[in-house]
């Protein structure tokens, strides 16, 4: 983590069908830039789960709304009976479907008054301000959210900022809102700011090679997490160009032998793979999922990796990814862990295996960091960070 103990305490409200990035994106950016974060669900315990949502332009399909699909299950931390409200330092809420319930709880309702009377940082986006509103905490403040909200929260008495795209945020006193998780790097920049957090070092220039079902969670947790501290980021995809998308993979475990795969977010890419100057970016990052099969027989990407590792470059790789690694023959005798089926490919590419024990456990060999799965984004992002010489200090 960014600090080796953390300083500021985040409390994160979750609920069923809350939306899967504005759930998973904040609780493991925060976490990696060493803020402690607590997943609460009223009814539900630590080891709970929420089911999530992927809710994503209905305009791909020619629909007038979004689409919604099923996430992943999000695992819960703490015990929303159990929590001390007063302990933490911020109330971060994710949209989706859940706060239109939450909204009619009162001891949700209770948990966002003792925060806003305590004049405590407040951050909800997409959905999330029906908690807010519902709670009578929006009389006079300047608001935005999914631009579906603005009615509801005009008649709340908020100062409605109607958002111009769907990356926008609002900042007025304690209060932090964003339209959807496409504000995300805005948004949690200004959570880490409003805790009297300072980002230094973020001047980094850094490179996602994507691919057509990568696993959702893989690239943008990542993506978002560098992005929200100020680094240029820069995701492409061999055969595909800027504005173009990929589509994603759900992976989970439930009750099965191996992970299940469905559908994920489209994810947009933000620059052109052709004509790619690999040598103005200061790192890669590699996700995991179903693309390394494919990318790993694309010579363009194994000259590209080769040039990563070879100009010493930071380069970080998660659960399949490695695949890519063993096939470009940049693992002779480095250490590196993936996920555990991926531990042949590392073995005959010539590494030495560590173990993923915790699966969230990530590792740093001189340049190459690795990690087995999403749950170690934290760890993963940190290490780069470490890496690139980027910190956050409160």
């Amino acid at each position: 983590m960014a600090n080796c103990k953390p300083q500021k305490k985040v409390l994160l409200l979750c609920g069923d069908y809350m939306e899967d990035y504005e759930a998973m994106v904040p609780f493991q950016a925060l976490q990696a830039y060493g803020i402690a974060v607590d997943a609460v669900c009223p009814g539900k315990k630590a080891g709970d789960y929420c089911r999530t949502t992927v809710e994503d332009s209905g305009a791909y399909h020619g629909y007038q709304t979004y689409t919604e699909k099923p996430g992943h299950n999000f695992s819960l931390n703490a015990t929303f009976d159990e929590v001390d409200f007063s302990k933490y330092d911020a109330l971060v809420i994710p949209g989706g479907r859940a706060p239109e319930y939450l909204a009619i709880n009162e001891s949700v309702l209770n948990c966002a008054r003792q925060f806003s009377d305590s004049g405590k940082l407040i951050a909800a986006i997409c959905h999330g301000p029906l908690i807010l509103a519902a709670a009578g905490l929006l009389k006079g403040r300047k608001c935005t959210a999914f631009h579906a909200l603005r009615p509801v929260l005009i008649d709340a008495g908020a100062h409605w900022i109607e958002p111009k795209t769907m990356m926008d945020c609002v900042s007025d006193g304690n209060l932090i809102t964003g339209v959807i998780y496409k504000a995300h790097p805005e948004y949690i920049q200004l959570v880490v700011k409003a805790l009297g957090g300072e980002i230094a070092g973020s001047d980094k220039r850094i490179l996602f090679l994507c691919g057509d079902f990568m696993e959702d969670y893989e690239v943008t947790v990542p993506l978002q997490s560098l992005q929200a501290l100020g680094c240029h980021v820069d995701a492409v995809c061999p055969k595909k160009k800027a504005g173009d998308f990929c589509p994603t993979a759900v992976h989970d475990f439930e009750g099965d032998q191996t992970y299940t795969e469905k559908p994920g977010h489209n994810f947009i890419l933000t620059a052109s793979y052709e004509g790619l100057d690999a040598s103005s970016y200061d790192a890669l990052v590699i996700p995991g999922g179903r693309s390394p099969e494919y990318l790993a027989l694309d010579e363009t990407v194994i000259a590209l990796v080769k040039k990563f590792m070879q100009s010493k470059k930071p380069v970080a790789s998660i659960c399949h990814g490695q695949q890519i690694l063993a096939a470009a023959g940049v693992l002779k005798g480095r250490k590196c862990t993936a996920y555990p089926a991926v531990k042949l490919n590392v073995l005959l590419g010539g590494a030495t295996w560590l173990e993923p024990d915790p699966i969230d456990r990530c590792y740093t060999d001189e340049n190459l960091v690795t990690g087995a799965a999403w749950p170690g984004h934290p760890q993963f992002v940190s290490q780069l960070m470490a890496l690139l010489g980027i910190r956050v200090s409160f």
